[in-house]
């Protein structure tokens, strides 16, 4: 009914093929579509939908059990408010609708029995740098729901271990207690998120310490494929060009600006700018809007 800026089927990424030039893809925030797929009885890699922001609206032709996870959202069905961090039965011919983001980024709604979708390499994630998987949600376009009698025997099973439930979250289920020195991160103007970084293959390559020395800004320009940052230019100590070498998900790469960009789910596995290191944990950057303040500190 309401596709949102862009909502896109994810489920945990492709593995295996970066060989290939096939990167992961898959949720920019697994814990949270981990999370949506507990609630509802899937497996945990179970296919969802990732909305971006504004959030999306759903018209469901047959009769489900959904549920919402990651950014703090108000979420209706036929216009009523439930409640997102639970297992919401929708009606035949109901509307399920999530709103804009309040704090965070991108909602995963998880539907028992998972998204149908065919997959391809092995997974159901839209890839929007290939082109690989299905095509980001349109208005108008219906998709398939698995068979939920797998989803049914599963919902009184115990989670899978290191899963994080509601009450084990910080302030709400969207935003679990991460390791990483995150304050508020996700709120425009107001946040700080701290990421640890193991510097290399190509730190000799700069100044390496000026990395850890002032903080980033991420910029409207951030995506699925990278986050942009904005701040003091880092220094190179090497001139000329670097044939290119394989790219990681978390690899921060500097471009000739001297700006240091951190690659995300559906980042190119090769680039020819050099990589300074690599941050040890991405998900927080899922949740994080522009304007957020970064600082990078550095890990032995």
């Amino acid at each position: 009914m309401r596709a949102g800026p862009l909502t896109t089927v994810q489920d945990l990424g492709r593995t295996g093929y970066a060989h290939l030039g096939v990167p992961r893809s898959g949720a920019l925030d697994a814990p949270a579509l981990r999370r949506a797929n507990v609630l509802v009885g899937n497996p945990v890699e179970a296919a969802g939908l990732e909305t971006t922001l504004m959030g999306c609206a759903l018209r469901f032709e047959v009769a489900a059990v959904v549920a919402v996870a990651g950014a703090e959202a108000v979420v209706w069905v036929d216009k009523q408010p439930v409640a997102a961090a639970s297992a919401i039965e929708v009606a035949a011919g109901a509307v399920l609708d999530i709103g804009r983001a309040k704090r965070g980024v991108r909602s995963y709604v998880a539907v028992a029995g998972g998204i149908d979708v065919e997959p391809v390499l092995g997974s159901r994630s839209t890839d929007t740098l290939s082109g690989l998987g299905p095509p980001k949600l349109t208005d108008g376009m219906t998709l398939p729901i698995g068979n939920d009698l797998v989803a049914d025997r599963r919902r009184h099973e115990p989670p899978p271990p290191g899963w994080v439930g509601p009450s084990e979250a910080s302030g709400s289920d969207s935003f679990p207690a991460l390791s990483t020195g995150a304050v508020g991160f996700g709120v425009p103007g107001g946040g700080e998120l701290a990421l640890g970084v193991r510097l290399g293959p190509r730190d000799d390559w700069f100044v390496a310490g000026e990395l850890f020395g002032s903080p980033y800004t991420i910029t409207p320009l951030s995506n699925r494929v990278g986050c942009r940052l904005a701040g003091s230019a880092l220094t190179r100590t090497q001139a000329g060009e670097l044939p290119s070498e394989g790219v990681v998900l978390g690899a921060v790469q500097v471009p000739a600006d001297g700006q240091p960009l951190i690659f995300l789910a559906d980042h190119p596995t090769t680039g020819g700018y050099p990589v300074i290191g690599v941050v040890e944990d991405v998900t927080p950057l899922a949740q994080a809007r522009p304007g957020t303040t970064v600082r990078f500190r550095a890990i032995d």
